[in-house]
């Protein structure tokens, strides 16, 4: 039985149950402002995040998550103000969280880790296709206070299948222009070393990655909205923060993912009307933040 959660103005957790299409769901009601929160951790499971707006490909990608796992995982696909026309495939391991209206990714992700019951987190975008163990593989050499991201090849989306590109294992960070007068953080590809099989980095794409629960809980807390608006730089905050703790980006070149090519059409969401994403704002907010940091101690430290 699929296990969903929908957020919505009630005061009290109500526990519904009907049959949707065939398929037997428990409902779950709960203000959108109360944190869902779990009575226990479950050691060794990876509970996966998929922040999902209208995508179609979400379906797909929940089956390579199920198909390709050999350890075990919860899945907990957010649906950030909408229902898809096709069901969420029904099975143990899947959980939907149905939030009222549109928060955007970086809500949807904060609403995802609530509830998540793993010892360790992960968030994917939702039109990425998997490497087979590769729960097992990327978590069982995360450190306590890393972020860990798998090596990633190109998604052909239509035939469903990596594409004949070199795949991106190692990134730098740097400010570039993004139009005259705007610029933002980004990652850049780099070439990295092959003779280390778990590489630190400086950036990531952000469309994969695995922590644990008690690094994010300690040094990531939530991803903020302030400023930031409802979309992105998420991945470059939470790097920033893992730094400013300690901690370290890795990329893990045992396992990898495969995230859909730009080639192809957008088939997500750049915010909604009600809920814009406001990038140039973001994108200076998130150079406000952390510029002078990264000026004076992160590109000495790299040697950039």
């Amino acid at each position: 039985m699929t296990t969903i959660l929908i957020s919505s103005n009630l005061k009290y957790i109500l526990l519904i149950f009907f049959a949707l299409k065939c398929k037997t769901l428990t409902i779950i009601i709960t203000p959108p402002c109360k944190k869902v929160g779990v009575s226990h951790i479950i050691y060794d499971m990876l509970s996966v995040v998929i922040p999902s707006y209208k995508d179609p490909l979400l379906e797909k990608t929940i089956n390579s998550l199920l198909a390709q796992a050999q350890g075990e995982i919860e899945i907990i696909a957010v649906l950030d103000g909408y229902w898809p026309e096709t069901p969420i495939t029904s099975d143990e391991r899947v959980r939907v969280l149905h939030l009222g209206k549109n928060r955007g990714m970086r809500g949807a992700i904060n609403a995802g880790v609530a509830i998540a019951r793993g010892e360790y987190l992960m968030r994917t975008d939702e039109h990425c296709a998997f490497g087979v163990g590769y729960d097992v593989i990327l978590t069982k050499t995360c450190e306590p206070n890393w972020i860990v991201t798998p090596k990633r090849y190109f998604l052909d989306p239509v035939k469903w299948e990596v594409m004949d590109i070199p795949p991106v294992d190692h990134m730098l960070l740097k400010i570039v222009n993004v139009s005259p007068g705007i610029k933002k953080f980004s990652g850049v590809e780099a070439p990295g070393d092959d003779k280390q099989p778990i590489q630190e980095s400086m950036a990531m794409q952000g469309s994969c990655w695995v922590m644990k629960r008690s690094w994010w809980d300690k040094t990531i807390g939530e991803l903020q909205n302030e400023g930031y608006g409802p979309h992105y730089q998420d991945s470059h905050e939470m790097v920033f923060k893992t730094w400013k703790a300690g901690g370290k980006l890795m990329v893990n070149k045992n396992t990898w993912h495969a995230h859909k090519h730009r080639d192809f059409p957008r088939t997500h969401n750049n915010g909604t009307k009600e809920n814009p994403s406001n990038n140039a704002a973001c994108w200076a907010y998130s150079l406000n933040v952390w510029r002078s940091y990264y000026e004076n101690e992160i590109k000495p430290k790299w040697g950039i």
